[in-house]
């Protein structure tokens, strides 16, 4: 029997007005982001719907936002009747939202950890002095290489390693300017600098995991619902301090998102939800499974598809 898997997204799913056809049918939708703000005393709604000062992009802002939108969509899922499912998986912070979803962490608890989080990536690297760049068109094995050679005396490696032929490389801008240079000679077909304020899943975040380190400590994580696939080795967590110990290593470590949806795929998964705004993931997955079905979420008519869709 086919399994079916939900997927949650992490940054860059963000956009002004998210959420919000839902939201004018659905209750849940606000109650949810009601929740959020009341632990940050900020109103995430309309910082989701307005985006005053642009304050949806940052970091530390757009992490509790995406964790409060899967979280409300995952609440809308199941007010609807839909299917439980089989599996989760989430995109660096996504697991976050896949952790709360999954009854691992209480979503309170979650809403004060990714935003702290947030602040810390943010203050880990002095603004201007790190970069990301998407990496198209080269073997994963190439540009680790490349990264290898291109770090000399600074910082510089896989990040995300997110479908085959789309790796985003981090790290001190010079060494992610020399990576960029030496992929483009190697035959990328783009190699692009990306506009982040944080140089996420690399060396330059261990100053980052080790703040968060603490505030972990002082958190409760029950054992999973639902099997969770991390992101730093594309296999499910065996246990609760297990799954902390990843969330560490994710700061520092890539992202294989690859991975995580090939592990997906060999354990029978055959339709997966987008838990979240965006179809980001949707595009990767296609990439990596194309036979692998895939809904949207994040509108009445898109919710109405992927609950009938999910029990087809």
């Amino acid at each position: 029997m086919h399994k079916f898997g939900f997927v949650f997204p992490g940054q860059g799913s963000q956009k002004t007005g998210m959420l919000s056809e839902l939201a004018a049918e659905h209750a849940v939708i606000i109650e949810t982001f009601a929740e959020a703000s009341a632990v940050l005393s900020l109103d995430l709604w309309q910082i989701t719907q307005e985006n005053p000062e642009q304050q949806l992009d940052q970091t530390h802002i757009t992490q509790p936002v995406l964790l409060a939108a899967s979280v409300a969509i995952w609440r809308l899922w199941q007010q609807q009747g839909g299917k439980t499912p089989d599996l989760f998986a989430g995109h660096s912070l996504g697991e976050y939202s896949a952790l709360v979803c999954g009854g691992v962490l209480e979503f309170a608890q979650a809403v004060e950890l990714v935003h702290k989080r947030g602040l810390y990536m943010q203050e880990a690297v002095p603004a201007g002095q790190g970069a990301m760049a998407a990496i198209l068109g080269l073997d994963d094995a190439v540009i680790i290489h490349l990264c290898a050679k291109a770090a000399q005396d600074g910082i510089v490696s896989a990040a995300n390693i997110n479908a085959p032929g789309q790796t985003v490389i981090a790290g001190s801008k010079d060494a992610v300017d020399r990576a960029i240079a030496a992929c483009k000679d190697a035959g990328a077909k783009r190699a692009l600098p990306l506009n982040v304020s944080v140089p996420s899943h690399c060396a330059l975040m261990m100053p980052a995991a080790q703040r968060l380190a603490e505030d972990l400590r002082a958190v409760t994580f029950q054992m999973p619902a639902i099997s969770i696939v991390q992101n730093i080795n594309g296999r499910i967590a065996k246990t609760p301090d297990e799954i902390k110990s990843n969330l560490l290593k994710q700061l520092y470590l890539p992202v294989r998102w690859t991975d995580s949806i090939n592990y997906m795929r060999d354990l029978g998964v055959a339709r997966i939800v987008e838990c979240g705004p965006g179809k980001v993931l949707s595009g990767l997955i296609k990439r990596i499974q194309p036979e692998i079905e895939c809904f949207g979420s994040d509108d009445p008519a898109s919710m109405i598809a992927a609950v009938a869709g999910a029990t087809a």
